[in-house]
């Protein structure tokens, strides 16, 4: 098994990164967001995962490994095949693609193209406490703080009282998200209170 490969980046495209280590010239399919990780490097560093087929040997290569453990969670789901986990990781980053699934953002996967409802929604089923469980859902987006997994019900019952009294959805969830996660286990009413004095 290929852990990683380092050495010299010979030649890189969207989709692809060449990488001579040792006299040999490998071929990693990556995403989006490693190629853009490594665009203008010359020595690189790519964490590996070997499909192995009848058809084919294809390297895939990751700028760390928490990309590359999002990719092995991903591949997992039925119907999510290597491509795919492709195609999502160069979609979103780690950090957005956490987001949406402890957050049940199915429409936000849905917006990944060859993404439909059904596997977005498998995704959250099947990747949701996983992504707690291998710590990936440490990973912080750019500009915002990780969301972990929260009471969908008191969540849903706060942002829809907040609603009523005349509050944008958007902005309600987003601060009862954020007080859920720091009291996972605050009451309905206790959550409205926090959020009134927090909703700008």
């Amino acid at each position: 098994m290929i852990e990683y490969i380092k050495g010299e980046l010979t030649e890189l495209t969207p989709a692809l990164a060449t990488v001579e280590a040792g006299g040999v010239g490998y071929g990693l399919s990556i995403s989006l967001n490693t190629f853009s990780a490594i665009q203008g490097k010359k020595e690189v560093k790519l964490y590996v995962y070997e499909a192995i087929r009848e058809d084919a040997h294809v390297l895939y290569g990751f700028v760390n490994k928490k990309e590359r453990e999002m990719f092995e969670l991903l591949i997992t789901v039925s119907g999510v095949g290597t491509n795919t986990a492709r195609m999502m990781l160069s979609g979103m980053s780690v950090g957005e693609l956490c987001n949406a699934i402890s957050t049940g953002n199915a429409k936000l996967i849905q917006s990944i193209k060859g993404i439909g409802k059904m596997t977005a929604q498998r995704i959250i089923v099947d990747l949701r406490d996983k992504i707690v469980a291998l710590g990936i859902a440490d990973e912080i987006p750019a500009g915002g703080q990780m969301q972990a997994p929260v009471n969908n019900a008191v969540r849903d019952e706060a942002v829809a009282a907040l609603t009523m009294l005349g509050f944008s959805p958007a902005p309600s969830q987003k601060v009862v998200v954020s007080i859920l996660q720091q009291q996972p286990d605050a009451a309905v009413e206790t959550v409205v209170k926090l959020a009134l004095k927090q909703i700008k």
